[in-house]
């Protein structure tokens, strides 16, 4: 039984590596044939289609009356997309940042962060009760009214989004030819390729976490080891994969868009649509999460507007700081 599990294994992560391929080729055509920057479908088709997984199972989560996995599983998937996927990519090759991603995209990833912070559990840190407070007890809940506030939030920013979309075709009045070495497809082979990377990224991907949570129960990990590592970065494959080969392939618009875009999607859609099914509580462990990715995000915000880009020192940093908040969440 433990071989099979390592082949399967060995077959997830064949699966991510190609379908990722595919996916980032239909993208990166896609944007070219609509003559809109890839940053945008970055944003929306690649950040909406690697964050499945996340929807998945908070949705499932919120259904069956288990949310507080919806709030560890939104936390846990943006501080890996923004530390270990980006950092990643930045390592590979250094990322330039649109001037339209510091004014617009961080905000809208700052700012509901924060008030989330505020509102869930960060009153209880200012006046220093979350440090007498147990990790497991609640410290706040994210009610129907902030989800619908958050689910508002994100319809605002996806129209912005597909305005900037339209008017930048309007810009662009006169087709350009495509760059020596870019692949070309038609719209249909566009959306067969993002369909078949997305199937094998998610089916990869689940294929990985299932293997890899078998082995680790055959070596004596314990389920919230388990749940700490191998669930918590199995949900992450997708953008993960996604990104690395969208860098590799010199697509930086594409994985950078994909990682903001996903934690946007996290955020605003995912907890909206789990805390309108069913209010979440937050507990305090949960507080400290949302505190580490606000930090976070703030970082990766000022490494941007530093330079206008995020380096490899920058990308270094983040990828230690990730790992060092998972020793901190086992140890915790």
């Amino acid at each position: 039984m433990f071989f099979l599990n390592l082949l399967i294994l060995v077959a997830g992560f064949a699966a991510l590596i190609k379908g990722s391929d595919l996916f980032v080729d239909g993208s990166a055509a896609l944007a070219r044939n609509f003559r809109v920057p890839a940053l945008i479908i970055g944003l929306t088709i690649v950040a909406m289609g690697t964050s499945a997984p996340e929807l998945a199972v908070s949705t499932v989560a919120a259904i069956e009356g288990a949310n507080e996995i919806s709030v560890s599983n939104v936390l846990g998937s943006n501080l890996c997309n923004l530390l270990l996927v980006l950092g990643l990519s930045a390592v590979i090759r250094p990322i330039p940042v649109d001037k339209s991603v510091l004014k617009k995209d961080f905000p809208v990833s700052v700012v509901p962060t924060a008030a989330l912070f505020l509102l869930t559990g960060g009153l209880c840190l200012l006046n220093g009760t979350l440090f007498q407070m147990n990790m497991s007890a609640e410290a706040g809940v994210v009610s129907r009214p902030i989800a619908f506030g958050l689910l508002a939030v994100f319809a605002v920013y996806m129209y912005s989004l597909f305005r900037s979309a339209r008017k930048h075709r309007q810009d662009e009045a006169e087709q350009t030819d495509p760059a020596a070495g870019e692949k070309t497809y038609t719209n249909r082979k566009c959306a067969l390729l993002i369909v078949i990377g997305l199937v094998l990224i998610i089916g990869g991907g689940q294929a990985v976490v299932y293997s890899a949570r078998e082995i680790a129960r055959a070596l004596g990990m314990t389920e919230t080891m388990i749940g700490l590592t191998v669930v918590a970065l199995g949900t992450s494959l997708p953008e993960l994969f996604t990104s690395v080969m969208a860098t590799r392939k010199g697509e930086t618009e594409l994985a950078f868009g994909n990682v903001l875009g996903s934690n946007i999607f996290n955020l605003l859609l995912i907890l909206g649509v789990s805390a309108a099914i069913k209010p979440v509580g937050v507990n305090a462990a949960s507080v400290w999460d949302m505190l580490i990715v606000l930090v976070t995000t703030c970082f990766a915000w000022i490494c941007s507007a530093r330079g206008k880009r995020i380096n490899r020192a920058e990308g270094i940093i983040m990828v230690v700081v990730y790992f060092a908040t998972m020793v901190f969440a086992v140890v915790r």
